[in-house]
Parts: C-alpha cells; sequence; structure tokens
C-alpha cells in the first residue's frame, strides 16, 4: 500500500524512460491539433440578454455563474488534477477552499476595477495551470529539479489567476454599473454552487475508480493525457492570439 504525503497528497513516481521526450510529445500535440484556435468566449444568448438588463439582477447571475464553472472544461481539469491523489476530505476542503478563495478575489476585483486582461493569454496560464498540476501529480519537479513546490501556495497562485479568466469572461458581457456588485457577488456564488457540483461527480467517480485494482495502473496514464489536454488548451489560446 502506498503512503500517503502529510498533506494527504499521493504522488506518482514518474517512470525513468524518457520524461522530456514525453514532455516534448504532449506540446507537440498540443500545437498541431489547435488550428482553429479561439477563446472560449460567452454564448451569444447570454450576452445578449445580460446587455439588455440593468439593475440587480440576482437569479440570472447565479445561474449564469453556475453554468460557466459547470461547463469551464479548463477550470473543471485543474480542479480534478489537485483533487487527483487527495483522500481525506478535510484535504480536499482545504485545496478547494485555496482555489476557490482565489478565484473569488481576482473575479470580483477583475470586473469592478475593470482590469482589462487579454482572454487568449490568460486563458493559456490556465492550460499552463492544467500541465503544471499533472507534472505535480507525477512527481516531476522533486525527479527533474530537485524541488517540490508548496501546493498549497500553488493552488492559491492559480486560483487567483483562474479569477482573472473569470473577470475577462465576464467583461465580454458588458454588464451594466447599476446593481453590478450584487450582480457580480451572484455570479460568484453561482461559480462556486456549479464548483461544488462538478467536485460532487468527479469525487464519487473517483471514489469508485480508487477501489478498483486499475486506479494506481492507468493513474500515470490518466496524469499525462491531462497534460497533454493542458498544452491542447496552451496550443489553442496561443494559435487564437497569433491569428487574432
Amino acid at each position: 500500500m502506498n503512503r500517503l504525503s502529510p498533506d494527504g497528497r499521493q504522488p506518482l513516481r514518474l517512470p525513468r524512460f524518457g520524461p522530456l521526450l514525453l514532455l516534448a510529445a504532449a506540446f507537440l500535440i498540443g500545437m498541431f491539433l489547435s488550428p482553429h484556435a479561439f477563446a472560449h468566449g460567452v454564448p451569444e444568448g447570454d450576452k445578449g440578454y445580460i446587455q439588455e438588463i440593468a439593475g440587480v439582477h440576482l437569479m440570472p447571475f447565479l445561474y449564469l455563474g453556475a453554468k460557466h464553472m459547470v461547463t469551464g472544461y479548463d477550470h473543471l481539469l485543474f480542479l480534478g488534477g489537485v483533487i487527483f491523489f487527495l483522500y481525506r476530505l478535510k484535504d480536499v476542503g482545504l485545496y478547494v477552499s485555496l482555489f476557490a478563495v482565489g478565484h473569488s478575489i481576482t473575479m470580483l476585483y477583475g470586473v469592478y476595477a475593470g482590469v482589462n486582461v487579454n482572454a487568449y493569454i490568460i486563458d493559456a496560464i490556465i492550460g499552463f495551470s492544467v500541465v503544471y498540476k499533472a507534472l505535480d501529480n507525477l512527481g516531476a519537479f522533486p525527479r527533474w529539479f530537485g524541488v517540490q513546490p508548496n501546493t498549497k501556495v500553488a493552488t492559491l497562485a492559480f486560483g487567483l489567476l483562474h479569477g482573472f479568466g473569470l473577470a475577462a469572461k465576464i467583461q465580454e458581457f458588458e454588464i451594466a454599473r447599476d446593481g453590478l456588485l450584487p450582480n457580480l457577488i451572484a455570479f460568484n456564488v453561482g461559480v462556486e454552487i456549479g464548483q461544488l457540483l462538478a467536485l460532487s461527480v468527479i469525487l464519487i467517480v473517483m471514489g469508485f475508480w480508487r477501489r478498483t485494482e486499475s486506479f494506481f495502473k492507468h493513474a500515470y496514464t490518466a496524469n499525462v493525457a491531462m497534460m497533454s489536454a493542458g498544452f491542447v488548451l496552451i496550443g489553442y489560446q496561443l494559435t487564437g492570439l497569433a491569428v487574432s
């Protein structure tokens, strides 16, 4: 039985064969599978509705926040990576709370203060966060660089960056200033509800998978696939930036 680290994580041992070649292959997959890249934006129906209203509308923004998180595959990939080797509920709660605090701060600040962040660049960074988390789960950093990043600090830091991604999406709504703060708070509450719903599904699936013999047999492959998906996201956004 493999032992858990003090923070409840159980990173994999990275095999000795060609880790840099594997990383390069994942990067190439990300770049060459993304010729039609674009930053995932706001659905036109949602955008049109928000542009036509003014004042406090808590329920619509609550719904939009939950919808964005549930359908936000980049956020869910990172969140899935964060809890991949967390077995204790208190550790899951701690890491998810750090992520939530981070993206709440920058989302609210970014929109309310009108901070303009290029959507392609911030989404590429979010893709990088997925790559980072997969490599962390694989135990790559101690093996390759002789250092283990603080996982709690990293989760909070990437939460802050994810929040700027949310802020960039919200600003596409061109929300009226009238009732802005209550609407933003409602959107953020919706994001947290969506995150809890998505997290519940992920934990249920992971719980069943961990009880099978195939979990540790395929955990390495799953994290390599997650890393490759992160590179695909980076490739999409950088290509979109280049052609925009």
